[in-house]
């Protein structure tokens, strides 16, 4: 990668300019994937933040399990809740258009017309926490540092980036490899920025509890580790005229209490010890909050306009006994999703049928033309039904008994060579019994596997449960250590390069990515690669849906449910904003009544 000292850029651009060959573009104050930026320049704040929020108080916050490290951008250790709101990155999203940048550490930017380069002009004003202004060696630093050293999604990403170069001490530019090229200028815009010091160069690998310099609008005031976490607000942060920062982070302290499982951070609400939760289990939704006896606290419900998560039970395909695609579907028939929504879940969800559900990004219906189009150099690999069926998950009576469905079940597994041995499903070939580890961390997960058990027993397939701690499920799933998994894989309305992280062949055998289920298929990577590099909004969609539809009909998960709210538990003096962004609410968005 090639870097120049400043004053052989000065020349550089001089001998270009005479030459009229400068690469110099418009400057910019925000940079849209698709389209043009909602917001204009000199826009005054966000639309969904109250621009006239008071400033106080303390909001108290909970977190299950421990943290063991101060370092987010390492894949090694657990870090705690809230400590984005310590760093800064070049630039910063809104949360109420499908990818949008604007102007942060970054005062203007100039992008080529294909996406080739960018460069970032720094704003002279930016600082770090120690009162040092951030530099253009600054920013060189992070992304070098966060390139060998940072997690995996991040070190593929700026792989992508074939040289950098300073071009004075508040200037830099980036350029990149053509694949993905169209997404990569939001990408680096995304990066956090560290001070360049050769000390955190030594020790950045290292997981410890040392904090790290941010330029954000909270400090870490204190720290206990495993336990809680105390940030206090920054009255000296730099941004805080800056327009997305109108109406934000207004509490004076954030306190995230960590608790050993969630019943005990219920209780720690209930008491009136934590200020506000985000609720995610429907049985206490419904039941164990009170709302109905005079309780003080408030019920939230802000709508959300993004993609669905995903959330599944997920096969891990590395193990043989689910590499079969007739037996990921017979144990999909055996999940009765009709009778947990309504006996254990309150019937308060829909069933999930896309990995982009309730968006347009989903794949609905028969195949189009257009899908058939990029899909079909890959006939091959993939089942017949992506081409001439629409994707239809199982449906039950709700009684429990599910009776056609195990039979259709009975029927996958024997084509796949399972019978029946004293009482027990196994391989015929290889005389293995087949038996299911459901790993997990989360006691909640417990009441949508034991039904789940239940039927798996009728067809002869052992299985049991196994929780662990925090930690140990992070190292177990880093490493692809287990049967199955539940997980939930979210979503924007603009997918891009992430989606390599997710599914691709190559993230399948690299560990800490999030393709658990190890999904090999070069229809994936195509559709991947063809999103990532999307010139518009329409063949992004398109590329989408194909992928979603290859995705749905390999079977590669069970989904399970969602919901188009945000369940907010709060006390009465924590305030939200009355218009929700895409994203719903957050915590950087509320205020403290008594200030007001």
């Amino acid at each position: 990668m090639k870097r120049y000292p400043v004053f052989l850029h000065f020349l550089i651009a001089l001998f270009l300019a005479n030459c009229g060959l400068s690469e110099a573009a418009e400057k910019h104050h925000a940079i849209a994937m698709h389209g043009e930026p909602k917001y204009p320049p000199r826009f005054q704040h966000f639309d969904y933040v109250n621009p006239d929020a008071p400033i106080g108080g303390t909001l108290r916050l909970s977190a299950i399990g421990s943290f063991d490290s101060l370092n987010p951008f390492l894949l090694k250790g657990v870090s705690p809740r809230g400590l984005g709101d310590v760093y800064q990155s070049l630039l910063e999203r809104s949360r109420d258009e499908p990818f949008t940048l604007y102007a942060n550490i970054a005062k203007t930017i100039e992008v080529a017309e294909d996406r080739s380069w960018i460069v970032f002009h720094l704003n002279p004003k930016a600082r770090f926490s120690n009162g040092s202004p951030i530099t253009a060696q600054d920013v060189l630093f992070s992304f070098e540092i966060l390139r060998e050293s940072g997690r995996p999604n991040v070190q593929s990403y700026y792989q992508k980036v074939t040289a950098v170069d300073i071009q004075s001490p508040l200037s830099i530019r980036f350029a990149f490899e053509e694949d993905g090229r169209f997404e990569m200028p939001l990408i680096i815009g995304l990066m956090s920025v560290l001070p360049a010091s050769e000390s955190l160069k030594t020790d950045f690998e290292k997981s410890s509890l040392t904090p790290l310099i941010g330029s954000g609008p909270y400090l870490i005031e204190k720290v206990e580790p495993g336990r809680r976490i105390i940030y206090r607000r920054n009255e000296n942060f730099w941004g805080w005229e800056l327009p997305q920062n109108k109406g934000r982070f207004n509490f004076d302290r954030i306190i995230y209490d960590y608790f050993r499982d969630d019943d005990v951070a219920l209780e720690a609400f209930k008491s009136h010890r934590v200020d506000a939760r985000f609720e995610n289990s429907a049985t206490k939704w419904t039941s164990a909050y009170g709302w109905q006896s005079g309780v003080e606290y408030r019920q939230s419900t802000p709508k959300l306009s993004l993609p669905a998560p995903m959330l599944a039970f997920v096969f891990n395909t590395r193990h043989e006994k689910f590499s079969d695609l007739r037996v990921r579907q017979a144990l999909t028939h055996a999940f009765d999703f009709e009778w947990v929504n309504a006996n254990i879940l309150h019937g308060l969800y829909k069933r999930t049928h896309s990995y982009f559900e309730n968006s347009p990004l989903a794949a609905k219906g028969t195949i189009t033309n257009a899908e058939r189009e990029l899909l079909s150099p890959f006939t091959d690999e993939l089942p017949s039904s992506v081409f001439d069926k629409s994707f239809r998950l199982p449906v039950t009576d709700g009684s429990g008994r599910a009776r056609d469905n195990l039979k259709e079940a009975q029927g996958l597994l024997l084509a796949a060579g399972y019978r029946i041995k004293n009482g027990v499903l196994t391989h015929q070939q290889s005389g293995q019994p087949f038996e299911i580890e459901f790993l997990i961390n989360n006691t909640d997960y417990i009441k949508l596997i034991s039904p789940f058990q239940r039927n798996l027993e009728l067809l002869g397939i052992r299985s049991n449960i196994r929780q662990i701690d925090t930690a140990s499920y992070q190292n177990r799933l880093t490493d692809y250590d287990f049967d199955m998994i539940i997980n939930s894989w979210g979503q924007s309305l603009s997918p891009g390069n992430e989606q390599a992280f997710y599914w691709s062949q190559k993230a399948a055998t690299t560990p800490g990515t999030r393709n658990y289920p190890g999904i090999r298929l070069a229809a994936v990577d195509a559709m991947i690669e063809r999103i990532a590099t999307a010139g518009n909004r329409d063949t992004l969609v398109m590329a989408t849906r194909a992928l979603d539809r290859v995705l749905l009909a390999g079977y590669y998960v069970i989904p399970l449910y969602y919901t188009d709210e945000q369940w907010l538990a709060h006390w009465p003096e924590i305030n939200l904003p009355p218009t929700p962004s895409y994203w719903g609410t957050g915590p950087d968005l509320w205020w403290h009544e008594k200030n007001s």
